[in-house]
């Protein structure tokens, strides 16, 4: 298990995985391909109405800048068009049925999107959940977002003896040990072995680099990372006028609100 961050170096992105150490033995990795003619790694997102739009279109995206195979699966009966959680439209590239089941090929990891009520609805998908059961119990990579640990993992106890996190508001629906929740829960995205979760919308990008290195190994999160100009989580603002979300609330400030003081001294 680990954690997803970005650090800046002067010359390149490396990826920290110091915040979280490992309680247990990581799973073995799945390695990048080496060659072109190697197969490309198969991802499974599903996606149903009320998805969190933003998770989906970023965990497809960087997956697909990284090399893997992502398929876009409809868990609505009878089309593939999903209205998501603001009410825009994602066309899938196929119904769940059509990609799941007996015959159906084999996923090298299982991405799942939060947002309600899709997560609720993806949990609910009879053609899904024979997929998700297979797809644990192979010991291969899977990973949700938001609402998901919690709607889709902990029901079906994927989260049982897992280090994990969720969004805010679902974080205390979680499984395992109080010590987990209170160890784990507040992390932007948590690795442990297969499983990888993540909190919400603003950790997505993370999550989805997270996904990447799950598959393809750090220098593939780097390369995909490089290109998108990714903001390392302890940049400091380079002039005064660069914008940054403030971090807390303490009465001394944020950090970036001494950076900035400190700045215009």
């Amino acid at each position: 298990m680990a954690c997803l961050l970005l650090v800046a170096t002067t010359d390149a992105f490396v990826p920290s995985w110091k915040l979280l150490a490992p309680s247990r033995t990581p799973a073995p990795r799945a390695e990048a391909a080496t060659t072109d003619d190697a197969p490309k790694k198969r991802v499974l997102v599903p996606i149903a109405d009320g998805s969190e739009e933003i998770e989906v279109v970023t965990v497809v995206d960087v997956l697909r800048r990284a090399g893997a195979d992502v398929v876009l699966a409809s868990v609505e009966d009878d089309r593939l068009a999903c209205v998501c959680s603001r009410g825009v439209t994602i066309v899938a590239d196929c119904g769940i049925k059509d990609v799941t089941g007996r015959g159906a090929p084999g996923w090298d990891l299982i991405a799942v999107p939060g947002g309600m009520p899709g997560a609720e609805r993806i949990s609910d998908s009879i053609p899904l959940h024979g997929a998700l059961e297979k797809h644990f119990r192979a010991l291969k990579p899977l990973a949700a977002i938001c609402a998901a640990p919690a709607v889709v993992f902990e029901p079906k106890g994927f989260l049982e003896g897992y280090a994990c996190t969720a969004h805010p508001a679902f974080v205390d629906e979680l499984g395992g040990s109080l010590e987990e929740v209170a160890t784990y829960a507040p992390a932007r995205v948590v690795r442990d072995r297969h499983v990888i979760t993540s909190k919400g919308p603003g950790t997505a990008l993370e999550w989805a680099l997270c996904l990447v290195d799950e598959l393809f190994g750090p220098e593939a999160a780097r390369d995909v990372a490089g290109p998108m100009v990714v903001q390392p989580s302890v940049a400091k603002p380079k002039t005064l006028s660069e914008w940054r979300l403030p971090e807390d609330d303490a009465p001394s400030g944020s950090r970036v609100d001494r950076v900035l003081a400190g700045l215009a001294k």
